[in-house]
């Protein structure tokens, strides 16, 4: 598919396309924002090389996409920008202080699945990146359903799993848990593991890290069948692994990838990201 606004290129055989040529700070139009749009939907992942772009600026962006996400974890807040999710180990002085701002986000998930209506696009964007690590990886959830078996797709036919975010905060960070009015504005939601994608038609795994059990399974083996799943989804030939650059920033589709971040030398290198997330619908099998 050719686009009349820009240009792209490949980030990899499976995943994601670089577009070439777009300053957002300018601004968009409609003409150039549906290009974009239908390079996200065909791609799953863009990216915009490096560029400046303020707080405001990125979520005038993330509104071209729809409504965007308050997070309920609002000790993230960014600024005078409660759309924007800050993930910073930097202190006061502007020294890192040693510890990963949420370790949730290294386990594979999808953003706002814990919530009834779930997250359509994420939008980061890279202040500071340390030398080395502090990776975002991507896996194509079409390509892991196409990839089941039969027997697996009978098995997980019908199936719904309970995602609940004060679970997989309390699994990945339990030293910094929710509080109790955290918890009552996002109680646990139940999504199928198998849905359809509301735009593009085609069926992917619908699971990750903030998926705790089946509905209707003993817990213990819903447990143990999330976790086989959420391995078996993962491919190396399916996966973009982005090393990042300070001002870059990225958009990808929730609704059919997992991502996750890697590790980095927190007590010695700064890393710090802006996150916002747009709202898309109610999961449908």
């Amino acid at each position: 598919m050719s686009f009349a606004s820009f240009d792209t290129r490949p980030l990899s055989p499976s995943l994601g396309v670089e577009i070439v040529g777009v300053q957002l700070s300018r601004g968009l139009d409609e003409r150039l924002f549906q290009d974009i749009y239908l390079a996200f939907l065909k791609h799953q992942i863009l990216l915009f090389d490096v560029q400046p772009l303020s707080p405001g600026e990125q979520v005038e962006f993330a509104r071209w996409f729809g409504e965007v996400q308050i997070h309920v974890m609002n000790q993230y807040h960014s600024d005078a920008h409660p759309e924007l999710y800050r993930l910073s180990n930097v202190d006061e002085h502007g020294k890192p202080n040693g510890k990963y701002p949420d370790k949730g986000t290294m386990a594979w998930h999808t953003d706002g699945s814990w919530r009834q209506v779930t997250g359509q696009a994420t939008i980061l964007y890279a202040e500071l990146m340390p030398s080395a690590g502090g990776e975002t990886h991507f896996c194509d959830m079409y390509g892991a359903y196409d990839r089941l078996s039969p027997a697996w797709l009978e098995r997980i036919s019908g199936l719904r799993a309970v995602h609940n975010l004060d679970f997989s905060r309390n699994r990945r960070h339990a030293e910094e848990p929710m509080t109790d009015a955290q918890r009552r504005l996002v109680p646990p939601v139940d999504h199928p593991v198998v849905r359809t994608h509301p735009e593009t038609g085609k069926r992917c795994l619908f699971l990750g890290d903030h998926a705790e059990y089946i509905v209707g399974m003993d817990y213990d083996e819903g447990r143990a069948l999330i976790d086989e799943l959420n391995t078996l989804a993962i491919h190396p030939d399916l996966v973009y692994a982005h090393r990042w650059r300070p001002g870059q920033l990225i958009v990808w589709d929730n609704r059919c990838l997992l991502h996750r971040g890697t590790e980095y030398d927190v007590h010695h290198e700064p890393r710090v990201i802006r996150r916002c997330t747009v709202l898309g619908e109610i999961p449908q099998a």
